[in-house]
């Protein structure tokens, strides 16, 4: 039995080796007699290559969070209304015809939970781990949490109620059944109030790539906002907006999405040799075989807004004018670009945006057209003859009602594009409905709010049980 567990131990470390090498961890879940978590930490640079794997796994062309051709921001946005459908690759999500095989929708199941099995798996390991110092015990235990939650949170918008797994044990999570949103979001909300007090406030080196406690706090108030506990969404906003001059807006909006940017509260580094996915699968140089911008969403870009200017690119040729997601510049790498971007996966924006909703919701309507304004402030042309009102302010004297709605275009316009955004929006606010149906037309079906759980996970779960409509 020793030499059968001194040959895994072994296997287990060469595994690690090879996943640092290429900045991979656990990219599927490991065997059902692996090894025991506490055998996997034996220093600080063990435990540390576990977590930071799974960032180098976020930050892959193929991945759900990676911004690329299977990420939240293409298939949400597609559900949505940000994205045409050139050819057929996307036309279930466009059409909003998913099917319980999609490749698209298992992809947005696998991969979150198989981060939350390693997350799990630092969980128990390092406190049963001698050679792991302290202190570094304490930032790898506060993104773990980070990082379960994050996906908890996008399993939960995505699919509604999934299964709430907190421990490695095979044998409780094959047959989990589902847990309802209140107890899934409890725990997220637990999860990021541990990482606020362990996560250090500082990042970890001049990269934005590890979350720290402020990434916590950013990512609490988004949960507060969903949840509508409006006080709380703006208090942590807010703290989020006052560390100056960690944070602070940037003018440029050229240079909103270069590495480490000002406005960066965590951004994944892309992989070696490339800059983001984005780049490389929105800007257009032919004809879109894929993907373009929807002609709703240009359509509601005001007069002199830089957004549009600045943020979304152009390609016309014989065939006509097509309009791409222009916040990443750089399509493919060369000597001279370097690695300048990294893939943005939460902003100082956001949080101005939460606010404001949250202080509107609260009846504090000037405070939160204030936050508004910032935004259009920064987003603002410089006046001409043929525009000279620019984007003017939004009026503070809108009703409560309009005042939301002023919310959720300016959510439209600054977000397009990024983290599905536009899509959990539109659900969360129970919205999608009355925007959605008018432009899908007949494929829509009120049910198509939720995501169909993948058939390979039912068929495997006795317990797990399907959404309407499907």
């Amino acid at each position: 039995m020793k030499t059968i567990i001194k040959i895994r131990f072994v296997f287990f470390l060469l595994f690690v080796m090879v996943c640092t090498s290429c900045k991979k961890f656990l990219e599927i879940p490991p065997p059902k007699d692996a090894i025991k978590p506490e055998q996997i930490f034996e220093n600080n640079e063990t435990a540390t290559s576990a977590i930071t794997g799974i960032y180098s796994r976020m930050a892959v062309s193929t991945s759900v969070f990676g911004g690329g051709l299977n990420s939240v921001a293409v298939i949400n946005g597609f559900s949505a209304d940000e994205f045409k459908s050139h050819g057929a690759t996307y036309d279930e999500l466009y059409k909003n015809e998913i099917q319980t095989r999609s490749t698209y929708t298992s992809s947005l199941w696998t991969e979150p939970y198989r981060y939350i099995y390693t997350s799990n798996a630092i969980l128990e390991g390092l406190p049963l781990s001698k050679g792991v110092t302290e202190n570094i015990k304490k930032q790898i235990e506060g993104e773990a949490k980070f990082v379960r939650a994050f996906c908890y949170f996008y399993l939960l918008n995505n699919f509604g109620d999934v299964p709430l797994n907190l421990t490695t044990d095979y044998r409780i999570n094959e047959i989990a059944s589902r847990s309802p949103k209140e107890k899934i979001y409890a725990q997220i909300i637990a999860d990021l109030i541990d990482a606020e007090i362990l996560l250090s406030s500082n990042y970890i080196s001049i990269e934005r790539i590890r979350p720290n406690q402020w990434a916590a706090k950013a990512l609490l108030s988004r949960v507060y906002l969903y949840m509508e506990k409006w006080d709380l969404a703006a208090q942590k906003a807010t703290e989020v907006i006052n560390q100056k001059p960690m944070y602070s807006l940037i003018d440029d909006l050229d240079k909103v999405f270069l590495k480490n940017s000002t406005e960066t509260v965590w951004q994944l580094m892309p992989t070696a040799g490339g800059n983001t996915n984005e780049g490389a699968f929105f800007i257009l140089n032919a004809t879109p075989a894929t993907t373009s911008l929807s002609p709703d969403l240009i359509s509601k870009f005001e007069s002199g807004d830089n957004r549009r200017v600045k943020w979304v690119g152009e390609y016309s040729n014989t065939t006509g004018k097509y309009y791409y997601p222009f916040k990443c510049k750089i399509r493919t790498t060369t000597a001279t670009t370097g690695i300048a971007e990294y893939s943005m996966v939460i902003r100082l924006a956001e949080l101005y945006l939460i606010r404001a909703e949250a202080r509107i919701h609260a009846n504090e309507i000037p405070l939160g057209i204030a936050d508004l304004n910032i935004l259009r402030k920064r987003a603002r042309a410089l006046p001409t003859t043929a525009i000279p009102y620019p984007l003017p302010d939004i009026l503070s004297t809108l009703s409560k009602a309009d005042a939301l709605l002023a919310v959720e275009k300016e959510r439209k316009i600054e977000l397009f594009s990024e983290c599905g955004h536009r899509w959990l929006d539109l659900k969360r606010t129970n919205r999608a409905i009355s925007v959605l149906a008018p432009l899908k037309g007949a494929t829509w079906q009120n049910t198509d709010v939720l995501y169909p759980i993948p058939d390979a996970e039912r068929s495997k779960n006795p317990n797990m049980g399907q959404n309407p409509g499907y």
